[in-house]
């Protein structure tokens, strides 16, 4: 029997959103908007970090680490999808398929990772303020961050290149806006049962893993508060708490719903909007949730700005 190990399609065409074509400029100009209020916010959460030495603690540190790897997991697809929307279907080769593929899962998965690190420093913070400098130093930080970007490292290259050993005969759309490893699975012509289980268990290992930690770390948090002895304490614990929980669910939700199945195949084209919330919802969200509602970052931000108009003034009256 003749074994076929060759990909015979070079090239890929992205479909994204056929029924919704004709508002494509709209959906533009709104997506437009999102990924650069988006990438704006992540980035001004990075500069004040290193700018501000008060901020230079694990938690921030964590956030910024956090923002770099959204900024660069949100810039993975956004750019492509807008290309979609305003001018409808999008070639992509099958090198830049694979590579679109690697960073989408690996930033994602590295996303996932920093959110059970960042859910342990809160709850190490809340649940046991004493123990916090010794136990989240700068050097445990450093470890941590470097732990996740070492774990997803390996687990996503090797789905990948797995995949990249699959054989391609046609057809060659794919139903999606990114190269998503399910729908890219599902249009190869050789056995993709061993790749489709082999994302099922890493999609759930990487999700299942960092919700664990985060469900537990946070269920303490929770326990915590309700200690509290302030009514106006408990509520704005409460408040913070819910917010940063509504983000997570909706990251969780839309990612089991995608990939936690053994059959990839199954709901390709509810993928779509899924993927969706991940890419331009919760990347919205998480600057004003995880730090811009903060008194310390508003601080931080007054301080810069006033350097600002002070460094101006003193320029504008050097000049003159």
């Amino acid at each position: 029997m003749e074994v076929r190990n060759e990909t015979t399609i070079q090239e890929f065409i992205l479909e994204g959103f056929p029924a919704i074509q004709d508002l494509g400029n709209i959906f533009f100009l709104i997506h437009l908007l999102a990924y650069l209020a988006s990438i704006t916010g992540n980035v001004v959460i990075i500069t004040i970090t290193w700018v501000d030495h008060r901020l230079q603690t694990p938690m921030y540190i964590l956030l910024s680490t956090f923002s770099f790897s959204e900024c660069c997991f949100i810039t993975t697809v956004i750019p492509k999808l807008l290309s979609i929307f305003l001018l409808g279907r999008q070639p992509i080769s099958f090198t830049a398929c694979l590579i679109q593929a690697f960073s989408f899962f690996f930033f994602g998965s590295i996303i996932f990772f920093l959110m059970a690190v960042m859910s342990l420093d809160r709850y190490v913070a809340i649940c046991k303020p004493l123990h916090y400098p010794t136990i989240m130093n700068p050097k445990t930080c450093f470890l941590l961050v470097t732990a996740c970007f070492a774990l997803a490292f390996p687990l996503i290259t090797g789905l990948v290149v797995k995949v990249s050993y699959l054989s391609f005969c046609g057809p060659h759309v794919i139903p999606h806006f990114l190269c998503d490893l399910g729908p890219l699975i599902h249009l190869s012509c050789s056995d993709t049962k061993p790749t489709e289980m082999l994302t099922f268990v890493l999609a759930l290992f990487i999700l299942i893993t960092s919700l664990i930690i985060t469900t537990i770390a946070y269920s303490n948090i929770v326990v915590t508060i309700l200690r509290l002895p302030s009514t106006k304490e408990k509520q704005k614990a409460f408040s913070t708490c819910s917010s940063h929980l509504m983000v997570l669910f909706l990251m969780y939700g839309s990612c089991v719903f995608m990939y936690v199945k053994p059959k990839q195949t199954n709901r390709l084209d509810s993928n779509r909007e899924a993927a969706l919330v991940n890419t331009v919802v919760t990347p919205l969200l998480n600057p004003v949730i995880y730090t811009l509602r903060n008194k310390q970052v508003h601080q931080a931000l007054r301080d810069a700005l006033s350097r600002l108009r002070t460094q101006k003034q003193s320029f504008g009256g050097f000049r003159s």
